[in-house]
């Protein structure tokens, strides 16, 4: 009896260690704070005024401000490109909307950096700050008062093409005029068929943009797992579900004219008739940096309006 509950305190301590790794892991805070990468949202030269005021805010509490090239060029200016950027810094700063924030993280990826994302729009579920908030967050980032996120990123393949998403993996028709067929298998065995416009396969991060759309679920977005939500489904048999994500998810069409592949809304991919596209959970995470305060529930009551 006595050995039976040494085992279970043994295993209790375990856990509880596992579990401080876990916390520890998702808020794990920055070696130096130097150098600080900025890229603007493309195709937006008026931006240029507000770089130079992001650039001033940083600089008067001497932290070195590198720009990326596209960026600099688009506001006649000089920069690093995005390998020599990362290279050089600390963590990035995406400055626009979600969709500059999404593909800058998409990209930082492969260099572990962190990304603090500065909202200029009005819908924010994944940028932290305005720039109204900029110099309240350099304070309290000086202070160690920020904390760093780390978010499950799904990968897909098909043959050979592979690809990153934070948000979504969105199988879409090509054809208007008819539905189109998918065939999904989780780990290798046939669950479903769905017919419809198409489906998506969202992360917790994503699951309040395109999956939010059509329906979906709402997922803490620090939890891990895979939702799959289909898009104007024939039968209202078909709802959206969600699985762990340490599943291997396939799907393939049945239709001559295939579909398209759409990665974050950013990268288009065709996917041929009985060609097969597989997406799992990657080994690494992505890291947003954000203010200390920052509240999801929060942040989905005032977005959303819930309440009001």
């Amino acid at each position: 009896m006595s050995n039976l509950i040494e085992l279970q305190i043994v295993y209790i301590k375990i856990k509880i260690k596992d579990l401080k790794l876990r916390l520890d892991k998702s808020y794990k805070l920055l070696k130096k704070i130097e150098n600080i990468g900025i890229i603007l949202k493309p195709n937006s030269p008026e931006l240029k005024d507000v770089y130079l005021k992001i650039k001033c805010l940083f600089e008067n509490k001497n932290i070195n401000i590198f720009l990326e090239e596209q960026s600099a060029k688009m506001i006649d200016d000089s920069g690093l490109s995005f390998e020599d950027l990362c290279s050089k810094v600390d963590f990035l700063v995406s400055v626009g909307g979600d969709g500059t924030l999404l593909g800058v993280v998409r990209r930082a990826f492969k260099y572990e950096l962190p990304v603090l994302g500065i909202n200029l729009g009005t819908l924010g579920f994944l940028t932290d700050l305005n720039m109204n908030e900029l110099p309240e967050f350099i304070e309290d980032l000086l202070k160690n008062n920020y904390k760093i996120n780390q978010r499950m990123i799904i990968k897909g393949s098909i043959k050979s093409k592979k690809f990153i998403a934070f948000n979504d993996i969105v199988i879409s028709r090509k054809n208007l005029s008819s539905m189109l067929e998918v065939k999904a298998k989780i780990d290798g065995k046939s669950f479903n068929t769905y017919f419809g416009d198409g489906l998506i396969v969202s992360t917790p991060s994503g699951s309040t943009a395109y999956n939010l759309s059509v329906g979906g679920p709402i997922v803490y977005p620090l939890t891990e797992a895979f939702i799959i939500t289909p898009i104007a489904p024939h039968s209202l048999t078909q709802r959206p579900i969600v699985v762990p994500a340490d599943f291997e998810i396939e799907f393939k069409v049945t239709q001559d004219s295939g579909a398209v592949v759409i990665i974050d809304g950013q990268e288009l991919y065709d996917l041929e008739k009985d060609e097969i596209i597989k997406i799992k959970i990657a080994a690494k995470k992505a890291k947003m940096l954000h203010r200390s305060s920052r509240d999801f529930f929060k942040v989905l009551s005032e977005k959303l309006r819930w309440g009001n």
